[in-house]
């Protein structure tokens, strides 16, 4: 479906949908982006939740029917998509000055992590074409300068980065080897590893895989209340 560049968004409510476990209806949608920033570390405003809201209410009304989201996550855009988006700025101490979102999608975790640190430099990266216009198009109507689009393969990117966020777009030991690679020295990288209540099986053998390639790794569990579930995190520094 073809959209005017100047149509406003229409911002919608949550559906009512059964099933999705977790999912706290007596909450504001916004108040899970509060309690995840809070969580990570980082005060937010009045205005950047309105500016999420904008953002959840596009993923709903453009990014769902385009593909960029399963049909079913329109109910939970905020607990699972949006602040679990912010939940991946616990991996810094302080905000970076700038990030590489590898497989951004349409935006997760890289926008909303751009509105929480509107200082730092985000560069949402993906390869499909489709995506690439949904991303320009949300960027326009949220009118956020420290967002940067860019369309190409991370397995070609050479330049060396301040920090990368990772969600679902590569394997993990894929992730490792990119974060390895491309990662200026002290630097860090996020990489969503599971939303299973369980700590990844696999946990120990990622911390040594990034041990062996020079860097310090530990994957950490975002608390089930904080979103509709636990989430875990493998959260990786560069020393150099």
């Amino acid at each position: 479906m073809k959209h005017d560049e100047d149509e406003p968004i229409h911002l919608i409510s949550i559906p009512e949908i059964s099933g999705v476990t977790g999912y706290d209806r007596s909450m504001e949608p916004g108040e899970y982006a509060q309690r995840a920033a809070e969580w990570a570390g980082y005060p937010i405003s009045d205005r950047q939740i309105e500016t999420l809201t904008t953002y959840s209410g596009w993923l709903i009304d453009e990014a769902i029917p385009a593909g960029g989201l399963g049909p079913r996550e329109g109910a939970r855009i905020w607990a699972r998509h949006v602040a679990d988006s912010l939940t991946f700025a616990s991996a810094w101490d302080e905000a970076p000055p700038e990030i590489l979102d590898v497989g951004s999608g349409v935006g997760l975790p890289g926008i909303p992590l751009a509105i929480l640190w509107p200082e730092s430099v985000v560069t949402v990266l993906d390869r499909g074409g489709r995506r690439i216009r949904l991303l320009h198009r949300i960027v326009r109507i949220l009118a956020i300068p420290n967002i940067v689009v860019a369309q190409g393969d991370v397995f070609s990117v050479a330049d060396e980065w301040h920090g990368m966020t990772f969600r679902g777009a590569v394997k993990p030991p894929e992730g490792i080897g990119l974060a390895a690679r491309l990662l200026e020295p002290g630097a860090t990288a996020a990489f969503g590893l599971s939303r299973k209540e369980q700590r990844p099986d696999v946990a120990d053998d990622l911390i040594n895989l990034a041990g062996a390639l020079g860097m310090e790794a530990d994957v950490y569990q975002v608390p089930a209340e904080i979103l509709d579930g636990a989430s875990w995190l493998l959260r990786m520094r560069f020393d150099g």
